[in-house]
């Protein structure tokens, strides 16, 4: 939104640049070090199958179906699709329907991401790329609001302010986080969220343009729409295309309003009936996106997708609840989560906001800035400020009604949040600029929630760099690529000393690879860590079996018993120790226990 200023601010561009340029260095980074999608040729990659399906003139993926999946009696049953869902299959979260494959998630990023892409350089381009474009976009469209509202109404704040300003919604987005594991899930996120901010740029734009206000109407009309198809749950922020009409204060202007309800109209209605009829060709019915028939860990053909009765338990966590702190780099670790509600899907690393990103909090003081404004300047900064608010609570409360809920989703509502307490910022340092004491504790303040927040969202990031690495030495194992595998859990050992699952996943595949001295170390560190899980007590059992020492492998066989007695296998590894070293009233003891949890162990009878 690029609109004339107020006052001169000459001192502006190089520390404004500086924080442009190290938010998109980060960007660039993290992404460069992240994992991606496992195990695939970018050919493979969701998206550009869904290119290669439009070019070849079908709606639907071109992988051939499994026929073990197509026999199936219920396909969607999550447990006879696993095999399916997993490597070497890997058609988790893909729609079937009519004995074809799917992409449930939004159209938008292939039609305006992907299929460019390909057409332009005749590569594919990677879902993570693809975010990386998405974000940087996103919080370029973001930076040029803030810098216009700033330039226009508050000229005698400084610009290192405004600097600040621009790595709040650079880095206290989200978005560190989100690019961590940025894969199929996360583009049509930071897709839809690079086209929301960029029609609140146009708007602003319109507003302030009368001359242009058809166009940049229609503009912010059309980059909604695409966001739609990127993420339909932004379909109730669309009020925000009338705020052009609200700004024609003269009657000439009003005289124009017929066309601007058609510049605000028009592009959005004819975005969203495209995507109703690609939904009718794919599924049969306008309104179903493919979520219904998605391959999930869950029955989504069964699942009670919004609920009242979720919006409680979703508001604490996405909101309240603080991350749990260790004395361990990179310190942060996940949430204590509340009881689910029934019919709740399990969180995935999601982070209340207000007790991770204290910056949040200065959204309360966005009135300020148009406190002792005239009646016009008033009208139209509210207007403007109240877009974003109308985006950050529909999107926030529609996700509040969802059943389920992590920490990619936060980056669909967090940055509106934290253009909303920039604001605030900008208007506390307006509204004490005759107090110059009051001025210096406020700024303190706020420089201090900022510089909490900006390192939240970093040592999440690391985090979830652990956690990333983890998860693909798991994918690697399923692949059966066990060095690679040990290097990827090491990788996040290394990263988080701590990671005891990393510590237990890495002994088994040890174990696997004969390598059974480590694999002992392994679970023994995981026990330092974690000395209550009874499963890593098994797995120790059975490397220290493997390594000969049948009493200390059957000291951790009732270890684990005792920590979960009602598990028959424990109860059959512990027997068929005891019957190795000749002890058969013990084993046949406890062969009869395992029989008694679970009678079809028919392979535990004496």
């Amino acid at each position: 939104m690029s609109i004339r200023t107020r006052g001169p601010q000459s001192a502006g561009p190089v520390a404004l640049g500086l924080a442009a340029a190290v938010v998109l260095a980060l960007y660039a980074w993290i992404i460069a070090t992240s994992v991606g999608e496992w195990g695939r040729a970018p050919a493979d990659y969701a998206y550009n199958l869904q290119v290669a399906g439009f070019r070849s003139g079908h709606l639907s993926l071109p992988r051939e179906v499994p026929p073990g999946l197509a026999r199936l009696p219920d396909p969607y049953d999550p447990a006879a699709n696993l095999v399916y869902r997993m490597a070497p299959y890997s058609l988790h979260d893909l729609s079937y329907y009519g004995g074809r494959l799917y992409l449930y998630f939004g159209v938008t990023p292939a039609l305006l991401i992907f299929w460019p892409w390909v057409a332009l350089t005749g590569q594919f381009l990677t879902h993570k790329y693809a975010a990386l474009l998405c974000c940087s976009a996103g919080f370029l469209a973001a930076a040029a609001w803030l810098l216009a509202v700033w330039r226009r109404y508050f000229p005698g704040v400084g610009a290192g302010v405004a600097a600040a300003g621009v790595l709040a919604v650079g880095l206290a987005t989200g978005a560190p986080i989100l690019l961590q594991r940025a894969d199929v899930c996360e583009v049509p996120i930071s897709c839809a969220s690079a086209l929301v901010l960029a029609a609140l740029g146009a708007i602003g734009l319109a507003v302030h343009r009368p001359a242009e206000r058809g166009r940049w109407t229609a503009v912010a009309s059309l980059a909604y729409g695409f966001a739609i198809g990127a993420r339909p749950s932004a379909l109730f922020g669309a009020p925000i295309l009338l705020l052009p009409l609200a700004a024609c204060a003269t009657s000439p202007e009003r005289s124009r309003r017929g066309s601007l309800v058609a510049a605000a109209m028009l592009p959005i209605t004819l975005c969203g009936l495209g995507l109703l009829y690609y939904n009718a060709q794919r599924f049969g019915s306008p309104l179903e996106f493919g979520e219904h028939y998605q391959l999930a860990s869950d029955r989504q053909d069964a699942a009670r997708h919004f609920s009242l009765g979720y919006l409680w338990f979703n508001f604490r966590v996405y909101f309240l609840a603080p991350v749990r702190w260790s004395r361990v780099f990179p310190f942060a670790r996940e949430i204590i989560s509340p009881a689910l509600p029934a019919g709740h899907a399990p969180i995935e690393d999601p982070f209340g906001i207000l007790a991770n990103i204290p910056l949040a909090w200065l959204a309360l003081a966005a009135p300020l800035a148009w406190r002792g404004r005239d009646p016009a300047a008033r009208r139209l900064l509210r207007g403007l400020v109240g877009a974003v608010a109308l985006v950050f609570g529909t999107s926030a409360l529609v996700l509040g009604l969802f059943y389920g809920n992590c920490s990619r989703y936060e980056y669909e509502f967090l940055p509106a949040l934290i253009l909303l307490a920039v604001v605030g910022v900008l208007g506390m340092e307006r509204a004490l600029a005759g107090r110059p004491a009051w001025r210096l504790a406020a700024r303190a303040g706020w420089i201090a929630l900022l510089a909490c927040s900006l390192a939240f969202n970093l040592l999440e990031s690391a985090e979830h760099h652990a956690v990333e690495r983890y998860n693909l030495g798991n994918w690697l194992q399923q692949l059966g690529r066990p060095a690679d595998a040990i290097s990827a859990f090491r990788e996040a050992i290394a990263l988080r000393p701590d990671f005891a699952e990393a510590h237990d996943n890495l002994g088994g595949t040890l174990l696997q690879a004969g390598r059974t001295d480590e694999a002992v170390a392994e679970f023994q560190e995981s026990l330092r860590i974690r000395p209550d899980s009874p499963e890593v007590h098994n797995n120790l059992a059975n490397a220290l079996l493997a390594r000969g020492q049948a009493p200390e492998a059957i000291a951790e066989y009732r270890e684990a018993l005792r920590l979960r007695p009602g598990l028959a296998a424990l109860h059959f590894n512990l027997a068929n120790v005891l019957q190795q070293l000749g002890r058969p009233a013990e084993a046949e003891a406890e062969y009869r226990e395992a029989l008694r949890l679970q009678p079809d162990l028919g392979r535990a009878r004496p």
